[in-house]
């Protein structure tokens, strides 16, 4: 029976991608490094450091782990800054309600992102009171495509992957999803997200209903 739902946070709750990539763009102007839309794309869903290495190999980059820690931190700063822009307002269509629904059902909720800002961003949001629990990027080791993010948000809830369903925009996070043993739920198009169980477009065609409808023999 499904218990419990795991959202990721940019691209399903809200979309900070613009905001991360104007960091990332600011920075490798900074550096003299090639970063554009299309390299964007390789970095959705995956940690700080792993997007610095990708940023870095693109450009055939070599530096020491201490500058590379130095950028990402100044990366991070960048977009941390940025974040102070956020309001209540920047749900992404549908996640709100779908938040709201899941609460009055009485489903448990978890947060499982790869972001170490996502409580910030969550406070920003004033959507911290709609999770039971906040995985992040500082709760495991291992970034997606590993699982552990959220095997460490269905542990925390006390509930067995099969009890739970992700929600995810990113190919990796399906992955991860997969790999962890979890019901799957894709946002985005199909080239990026087709893996998963069911796919929707938007988080406003993921409706409680669309979803409960498409696994009904796990309700």
């Amino acid at each position: 029976m499904i218990k419990g739902f795991i959202f990721d946070l940019d691209g399903v709750i809200t979309d900070t991608a613009e905001l991360h990539y104007e960091a990332w763009k600011k920075l490798s102007d900074e550096m003299g490094w090639h970063f554009d839309r299309e390299l964007n794309e390789k970095l959705r869903g995956i940690s700080r450091m792993d997007s610095i290495k990708v940023i870095m190999d693109h450009n055939h980059v070599s530096l020491t782990d201490d500058t590379v820690v130095e950028l990402a931190t100044k990366k991070n700063d960048l977009y941390v800054d940025s974040l102070e822009s956020m309001t209540p307002e920047d749900y992404l269509p549908g996640a709100k309600e779908l938040l709201t629904h899941l609460r009055q059902e009485g489903f448990l909720v978890a947060l499982g992102s790869a972001s170490k800002n996502a409580i910030k961003v969550l406070q920003q949001l004033k959507a911290m009171h709609y999770f039971d629990v906040i995985g992040d990027g500082n709760s495991v080791a291992k970034s997606k495509p590993a699982p552990d993010i959220f095997l460490y948000a269905s542990e925390k809830l006390k509930l067995q992957p099969s009890n739970c369903v992700v929600f995810e925009d990113a190919e990796k996070g399906i992955d991860a999803a997969i790999a962890g043993g979890f019901h799957s739920v894709g946002i985005g198009p199909e080239e990026r997200v087709g893996h998963a169980e069911v796919r929707f477009n938007s988080m406003k065609e993921a409706t409680y209903f669309e979803v409960r409808s498409f696994f009904s023999d796990f309700f």
